[in-house]
């Protein structure tokens, strides 16, 4: 089996792992935000570890064996599909770390200081929501450029 068959194979596992977590974000998110329990802080607590053990990791991993298939198969960076989606890529990673990382940061410090049922809780609860759902549109974008591989 050559090289790029093992990096592709990575790099879709890489995918999989990495948005599919994501995904169960909205879930966790929202049964915080609607339910207002004591196991909020276990929930937010609990995505935070998500992301680090498992979302990030497979978000590093997905540059390298994408760089790796263009250099061994016969691919080129200047690519329409691949450009466009290094290009989303970066934007995600930007967007992701300057506002969805610290927006879920302040809705955790929210809930430690004010309880699921302050106001600054609930605000910071629904920027969250709408920065997560806005960080999955690129990721949908990087999905389509990779599966269809459009040309202009």
């Amino acid at each position: 089996m050559s090289a790029y068959l093992w990096l592709k194979l990575v790099h879709i596992l890489a995918a999989v792992v990495a948005v599919g977590t994501n995904v169960t974000y909205f879930v966790w998110l929202a049964r915080a935000r609607t339910r207002r329990s004591q196991h909020d802080l276990y929930v937010l607590e609990g995505i935070r570890t998500l992301d680090s053990r498992l979302a990030n990791p497979g978000y590093v991993l997905l540059p390298l064996t994408g760089i790796a298939m263009v250099l061994v198969g016969d691919l080129s960076f200047s690519t329409f599909w691949i450009a466009t989606a290094i290009v989303l890529y970066v934007f995600l990673g930007v967007f992701g770390g300057v506002l969805f990382a610290p927006a879920l940061r302040r809705q955790t410090e929210a809930l430690r200081v004010g309880g699921s049922a302050s106001d600054d809780y609930a605000e910071a609860a629904r920027r969250t929501m709408v920065l997560g759902g806005v960080t999955m549109i690129p990721v949908l974008g990087i999905l389509y450029l990779m599966v269809m591989k459009p040309t202009p």
